[in-house]
């Protein structure tokens, strides 16, 4: 393969002291772009200037042409300055010795004095064959991992979640209450930062107060901040939660736990956008956005009057609704493939991914817990991996059932139906969209796949 993937010459790096084997090694592989060095210095510069996929390195060189010391020196230095060169190495001095300490210290390959054009032409088209793999697979993963990522950090490949990244990028511009509701662990604060971070106000702090972890008796002060005196323990005046996120954005999780009497002073600041702190007269203005979140159903707890029907409206301008991860086919397998790749290398980095038995129970049970409680399962699994696979025996299932159970269903055509859907948007998550790859993995044609896709009104 002497080409890389945009039709340029691929480039070889050839690292040799004698002139008329230099002549003769440019003359042999034009295919490539050959660049050519007769020492350290010159290579290195070369490599950092060219980085070549491919070096050939002859280990005589000056000032050590009939040793190794200089070339294992250069073989050494290109390693550490581009670990995944390609570094075919030549010497006639002890072959067998100089090849395992070039092979050890981390060369490709190995080829004896006196050269052989044809043989070393071999070596070469093949380290160029395997680095264009390397580098496909490199820009493989990148694009994927990016393709898979909304809001910037939050990972999914399932269509509710995409048409939920789009509704929060349309609203961070609009200055307006936006209120997130899912069950817990499903990525709230995840989405009210990528809402954030996204408008106007990102310049400014984003300040989280979980509203349901704190005491009922001191929401108050975390909220609106204290002045001395104000109650026994207040030894200086101290700003509240809302003072902290002027500028920027205030974050109300678990906004439904808020009690009414406090409900009726925080109505007073969404309208009035002022505040006094606990124990204050002074209004102080506070300028910020209000995110809220919960999992608790606000109009039922409006309806039986434990939640003000004023500050719903006003809390929520912006309504999002955030789907269970059982209702994003795929998107397990996505996060728990990412979690194994973050969490590995601090706590067993000797795992290296999910065995086929662990996806497949990954893919199948419907996580109650959501995103957190995948995340906690695959943490365990990586710690108590013994191989470099996490296994379904890692995760620690044994006697519990979760997976939806689709004989639920008593009406056959239903079931066929449902299960269609989840396979098919499963299918088009893990091949990232691509219809032939989720053909494939569906075992139909591409043009059965399209007419389920408009049979069941879904996208690619």
């Amino acid at each position: 393969m002497s080409a890389t993937a945009n039709g340029l010459k691929a480039k070889l790096l050839v690292v040799e002291d004698d002139p008329g084997l230099q002549r003769q090694l440019k003359w042999a592989y034009d295919a490539h772009e050959v660049l050519i060095a007769g020492d350290h210095d010159t290579a290195m510069a070369l490599l950092r200037a060219e980085e070549p996929d491919v070096v050939t390195l002859d280990l005589g060189l000056p000032p050590d042409p009939d040793g190794t010391s200089e070339g294992l020196r250069l073989l050494s230095a290109i390693l550490a300055e581009k670990p995944d060169t390609k570094i075919i190495v030549a010497s006639g001095h002890g072959a067998r010795e100089s090849a395992q300490a070039a092979i050890a210290a981390g060369a490709w390959d190995f080829y004896q004095k006196p050269i052989d054009i044809d043989e070393l032409g071999l070596i070469v088209r093949r380290a160029m064959h395997v680095r264009a793999i390397e580098v496909e697979n490199e820009r493989l993963a990148a694009r994927v991992g990016s393709e898979n990522r909304v809001l910037g950090t939050m990972i999914t490949a399932a269509p509710e979640m995409m048409k939920v990244a789009r509704t929060i990028e349309r609203v961070a511009g609009a200055d307006v209450s936006v209120m997130l509701l899912g069950a817990s662990g499903t990525g709230k604060e995840l989405l009210a930062r990528g809402l954030h971070d996204a408008g106007p106000r990102r310049a400014g702090a984003m300040i989280a107060i979980n509203c349901a972890a704190i005491p009922e008796s001191l929401l108050e002060s975390e909220l609106f901040g204290h002045e001395k005196g104000a109650f026994t323990g207040a030894v200086k005046a101290t700003e509240g939660k809302i003072e902290m996120a002027h500028g920027g954005t205030l974050f109300l999780d678990e906004v439904g736990d808020i009690p009414l009497p406090l409900q009726v002073k925080l109505l007073r600041f969404l309208q009035e956008r002022v505040i006094e702190r606990v124990g204050g007269r002074r209004p102080i203005p506070v300028d910020t956005r209000v995110v809220c979140a919960t999992h608790r159903d606000l109009d039922a707890m409006v309806a039986e009057g434990s939640f003000r029907e004023d500050l719903y409206y006003r809390l929520a301008e912006i309504v999002v609704r955030i789907p269970a991860l059982a209702e994003r086919p795929g998107d397990a397998v996505l996060l728990a493939r990412h979690f194994v790749q973050t969490m590995a290398p601090k706590l067993n980095p000797k795992v290296k991914g999910l065995a086929p038995d662990a996806l497949a129970l990954v893919d199948g049970w419907d996580w109650p817990g959501n995103v957190r409680e995948l995340e906690n399962r695959i943490k365990r699994a990586v710690i108590m991996a013994d191989s470099k696979l996490v296994t379904a025996d890692d995760l620690d299932f044994a006697g519990r059932t979760g997976a939806d159970d689709t004989s639920s269903h008593l009406n056959l055509r239903a079931a066929r139906e449902a299960a269609d859907r989840v396979a098919i948007r499963r299918a088009l998550a893990q091949s990232e969209g691509n219809i032939s790859g989720a053909a494939k993995l569906l075992g139909v044609s591409r043009p059965t796949l399209y007419d389920l896709l408009k049979q069941y009104d879904l996208q690619a």
